[in-house]
């Protein structure tokens, strides 16, 4: 974008304007570049379906946007999983969530009391649809079940 007094303010306010998040903005200024102009990094949340109107906006205010990146996550649910979850490999109750291509963990934090006793985790899993969190979470029951691991669920979005 221009780098003029603002042209940041004019690019984030089309995101305000769709009801958007904006979650990140990366903005450097390089002293050292031709042409007046800054690249600007910024991360948001959308409405599904409103990504063409929002790069229209960005067109008729003359600003380019190189890159759309392919996160497309919007959807997260935080579950408790309580157990010994080291002992029955963490990481392969992570890779049966990631590797569906849907879902992902996305976030994981851990209490492990002792070696002996049983740990807990809370487990975000995040994916761009409610449909495909709820399929990750019937595998994650499944894996549950057989690693004799306790399965609290949150009641939002249900």
């Amino acid at each position: 974008m221009k780098d003029s007094p603002g042209q940041l303010v004019a690019a984030l306010k089309p995101i305000s304007d769709m009801g958007g998040n904006i979650l990140s903005v990366i903005h450097e200024r390089d002293p050292e570049a031709d042409g007046g102009l800054l690249d600007v990094q910024i991360m948001c949340e959308i409405s599904e379906g409103t990504l063409d109107t929002l790069l229209s906006q960005y067109r008729s205010q003359g600003i380019s946007v190189l890159r759309v990146g392919e996160e497309r996550f919007l959807v997260r649910r935080s579950i408790i999983l309580i157990g010994h979850l080291i002992h029955t490999d963490i990481s392969d109750t992570i890779d049966k969530i990631d590797s569906t291509g849907y879902a992902e963990v996305h976030e994981l934090s851990m209490v492990m009391p002792a070696i002996n006793e049983p740990s807990s985790a809370k487990m975000t899993i995040k994916s761009d649809c409610i449909t495909d969190v709820n399929r990750a979470l019937a595998i994650l029951r499944d894996v549950a079940r057989e690693k004799e691991l306790l399965i609290i669920e949150s009641l939002e979005g249900n």
